[in-house]
């Protein structure tokens, strides 16, 4: 069997986009030319990789085989960019670098225009996902690096990008608002809104430190819907202090007792070689937040 790269960038792309246009569009090829060469890549295969209808999806083959697409296509950049420094070329080609959203939110536009400013010839694209996501995601290729949040073991070669710890969110108005810091056991009163795109194990963790009953009243996807609930009267949130320049005007955030600390990690994959480019990203941030690897951690 006969497999390209072109067949498996067609293949990811029409899974990733959600469509034979929108993959089109993404890899500057014409519509027709995406289907021909998907096509030729089920030939390939035997079976038939995607569903065209009711929605584009994987079939049960191309679900196995669309993690080692993308592992295959990491490599395949990776390999593309080692040459380029190798010889001494301008960085170019693409990275993908995955984060929580409340990472996003803060760290990750600081970092991207430092990149874009040190490296302007990489085109650089953000994946949000929860912490389990960003860990498959790094695992499989799919992403190329990302800020983890309290990796153990610590990466070797990862690059400690910041601190925070969780503090309780509340309206303005609540009577412990005031507070300069509370107990956890002071908010079990409230209904407590979480958000199941990232932070809940650690929400978790909090509560059963505490010796608390963890018992959410209600459970989303986003930030932004968490702050919404909290705003309309209808509960408490608990979320990482780096989410507080997402707060509307009207919230506040307070110190929580016990104190929750989380580490902000920027890495690339354990089990294989780093994306050139991730390298050097990994050493342009910390030469401006003056960070350093952890201490015994060998530099990818």
């Amino acid at each position: 069997m006969s497999v390209t790269l072109r067949q498996l960038e067609v293949f990811t792309a029409v899974i990733d986009h959600g469509g034979f246009g929108a993959a089109a569009d993404h890899l500057r090829m014409s519509q027709s030319a995406v289907s021909h060469t998907l096509a030729a890549f089920e030939r390939a295969t035997g079976a038939p990789l995607v569903r065209r209808s009711p929605a584009i999806t994987a079939t049960v083959l191309g679900e196995v085989l669309l993690p080692h697409a993308r592992s295959v296509l990491a490599a395949a950049r990776a390999l593309e960019a080692a040459i380029e420094t190798h010889n001494e070329k301008d960085a170019t080609g693409l990275v993908r670098v995955a984060a929580s959203p409340t990472v996003s939110h803060r760290l990750i536009p600081e970092l991207f225009a430092l990149w874009r400013r040190e490296i302007p010839g990489v085109d650089i694209r953000l994946f949000e996902g929860n912490d389990a996501e960003l860990e498959e995601w790094l695992a499989t290729g799919a992403v190329d690096a990302a800020v983890l949040i309290d990796p153990d073991p610590f990466p070797a070669g990862g690059l400690l990008l910041a601190s925070d710890d969780f503090r309780a969110v509340l309206r303005r108005d609540h009577p412990l608002a005031a507070s300069g810091r509370i107990e956890l056991e002071d908010l079990l009163a409230d209904p407590l809104v979480v958000t199941s795109s990232g932070c809940e194990p650690q929400i978790k963790q909090l509560h059963a430190t505490s010796g608390a009953r963890y018992a959410p009243a209600q459970r989303v996807h986003e930030v932004s819907t968490v702050f919404a609930m909290v705003e309309a009267h209808l509960g408490v949130a608990i979320m990482p202090s780096l989410a507080a320049t997402m707060l509307p005007d009207t919230l506040i955030m307070v110190e929580l007792e016990p104190r929750l600390g989380r580490r902000l990690v920027l890495t690339g994959p354990t089990d294989r070689p780093w994306h050139p480019h991730v390298t050097r990203m990994r050493d342009i941030a910390q030469k401006s937040t003056g960070s350093r690897p952890e201490a015994g951690q060998r530099r990818a």
